[in-house]
């Protein structure tokens, strides 16, 4: 595989979950500036056409993500005026979890329990989705995520923001260009909150986190050639995988479908 498996701090349970918090509220904010809702919208429509009920699991959703954005542009479509979204995530952003709960959507929630990818339980029908939080897992545990939506039927939208095409010696040159990035596009964060500006200007830690994990993150973005490999014994006749690029503002983006037939 092209890709390499570096840490990166939010992957960490001693990493302070006030500092996870705001890189997640910034990833969000990422999320708007590239536009990606329209590109994660055509996919997962898709997707949808394959599930059996109208409902969608996201997963490893950090602070919620673009999914609730997206489901709101899909539900504006015919036929997906009932569609559900749920979020969770291993670590659950309890604070976010609190506000999304306190609006008593019942086709909105968050779960406040630990949802494992590689095994989501019973009475989660519907598309599950990991937006660009593939690369967060080692191959063994990406391949348990993909085999555990096939072998559930279910299917499967994985989204990713890069796709790792950077040279590998050229990797490092990313830390530089993201801490000022993160200096320029904080303001655009929402929520703000006093941590968010503390952590970044006065106590500038969120600048040098930020720009290794997001660094790191493009590394260990599995490319299309490495998809293959995770899919190796998972082909079946009742079950078929799509994977492709996206042309996106600032690059290309890679995604990987799974699809019960």
């Amino acid at each position: 595989m092209k890709r390499i498996h570096l840490f990166e701090f939010e992957d960490y349970e001693w990493f302070p979950n006030t500092l996870r918090i705001c890189m997640t509220r910034y990833i969000v904010a990422i999320h708007k500036m590239l536009g990606t809702t329209p590109e994660l919208k055509g996919i997962v429509a898709k997707a949808l056409k394959h599930s059996t009920k109208p409902q969608i699991l996201d997963m490893c959703s950090g602070s919620g993500g673009p999914m609730p954005e997206v489901v709101e542009e899909l539900r504006k479509e015919e036929g997906n005026k009932d569609l559900k979204l749920t979020l969770s995530d291993l670590y659950p952003n309890l604070s976010a979890a609190k506000k999304i709960n306190a609006k008593a959507d019942p086709k909105f929630n968050y779960l406040t329990e630990p949802v494992d990818a590689t095994d989501v339980g019973e009475g989660h029908e519907g598309v599950r989705t990991m937006v660009c939080s593939m690369h967060h897992m080692p191959p063994k545990v990406a391949k348990k995520i993909l085999k555990s939506a096939k072998e559930d039927r279910q299917p499967i939208c994985v989204f990713e923001l890069s796709d790792n095409s950077i040279p590998k010696f050229l990797w490092w040159l990313a830390i530089p260009i993201n801490i000022i990035m993160v200096l320029f596009i904080t303001p655009f964060v929402r929520p703000m909150s006093w941590q968010q500006i503390v952590f970044t200007y006065l106590i500038p830690i969120l600048p040098l986190v930020i720009a290794w994990d997001g660094a790191v993150s493009n590394i260990r973005t599995y490319t299309l050639d490495d998809m293959d490999e995770l899919l190796e014994g998972l082909e079946s006749d009742d079950y078929e995988w799509e994977k492709s690029t996206i042309k996106g503002k600032g690059g290309n983006r890679v995604y990987l479908l799974g699809l019960p037939k």
